[in-house]
């Protein structure tokens, strides 16, 4: 049998873009390499389709996207990790210098199902929900 190849699903909000290898995903980038870890690199024209389909898992097919909504801060999605290879790879990320990227996931059978965008509202709603910010609107 196969080992499950490793994989992480990354994007970066367009306002975060930077060239050059001295950059928050050049260092990213440069610590999955020498891991083995595969990259893939989400735009935002593809927020609105399935995690599964975006990770290459058998019976997810691409969606016919309307409009893609806003996602405005850095997500990181790890696709057949161990609980030991995630603490490996942020130990890696913060020994090279990474600067901390909030909303991160493993995937999983239900959020497979789930579009990007969706995985998103649901991390950013944790993470202010765990770090007292809570910035949704209730009026």
């Amino acid at each position: 049998m196969a080992a499950r190849k490793e994989m992480v699903l990354y994007y970066q909000p367009e306002k975060n873009r930077q060239s050059g290898n001295d950059t928050k995903a050049a260092k990213l980038k440069a610590v999955l390499v020498r891991m083995g870890i595969r990259i893939k690199n989400i735009s935002p024209d593809q927020v609105g389709q399935t995690i599964g389909y975006l990770a290459g898992f058998d019976g997810f097919e691409e969606t016919e996207q309307m409009e893609s909504p806003d996602v405005e801060e850095e997500i990181l999605v790890m696709k057949n990790f161990s609980n030991r290879r995630i603490d490996e790879l942020l130990s890696n990320l913060r020994r090279a210098g990474v600067p901390k990227i909030d909303l991160k996931a493993v995937i999983t059978d239900t959020n497979c199902k789930w579009k990007f965008y969706d995985l998103y509202l649901e991390l950013k709603e944790e993470h202010d929900a765990m770090s007292g910010t809570n910035n949704t609107e209730t009026d």
